[in-house]
């Protein structure tokens, strides 16, 4: 009888060892999640939205440990104009080979590498972004809380052959474009 308790016993510490070291795959709500992007000029800004087509994160516990996303870019808009006062334009701009070339590369995806934890709920992730067919690193903060989780990006286009208007390759005076763009994610799971 002892002996079927120490078996028992061992029995239910490996099962929680399995499972307290099970990954989860938590699959983004790419309706429910956001992505706003914002693109400074000398003259000013635009503001915007693109859509997330597909994204999940990865768990090991409580502790984040990967992820993958995929975003629409034929989907990227202006949200700053009115319709007929420019906003069209713009979009196609953006959409155009000058930018983002969206009829060839109607995607971009971000895979994370590394993760490290930062502080409670905070990790830092260096991941592959890839936009045109481009692959650089970059880094950035992550806060994980319940089913949701927040981060800011800064992305220099100019790592993905994306020079419009950008004064590191042009003399353009006052109609220069910044070379980063900036992106605020809020992810639903």
């Amino acid at each position: 009888m002892k002996q079927l308790k120490s078996i028992a016993l061992a029995l239910v510490v490996a099962l929680g060892t399995v499972s307290a070291t099970a990954q989860t795959t938590k699959k983004v709500d790419a309706a429910k999640s956001k992505i706003a992007w914002v693109g400074k000029k000398v003259t000013g800004q635009h503001e915007g939205v693109i859509n997330l087509k597909e994204g999940a994160l990865v768990f090991k516990g409580k502790k984040l440990v990967g992820g993958n996303f995929t975003v629409d870019m034929t989907s990227i808009t202006v949200t700053d104009m009115e319709a007929g006062k420019g906003k069209e334009k713009l979009e196609g701009h953006l959409k155009a080979d000058d930018f983002f070339g969206s009829d060839k590369f109607a995607t971009s995806k971000l895979v994370f590498k590394t993760i490290a934890a930062k502080s409670t709920n905070t990790y830092t992730v260096t991941a592959d972004l890839t936009i045109k067919d481009i692959t650089n690193p970059i880094t950035f903060d992550i806060v994980v809380n319940k089913n949701v989780a927040t981060t800011k990006l800064i992305v220099d286009r100019t790592k993905y052959d994306i020079k419009y208007g950008s004064k590191s390759f042009f003399d353009v005076g006052d109609k220069a474009i910044y070379d980063d763009f900036e992106l605020n994610v809020h992810l639903k799971f």
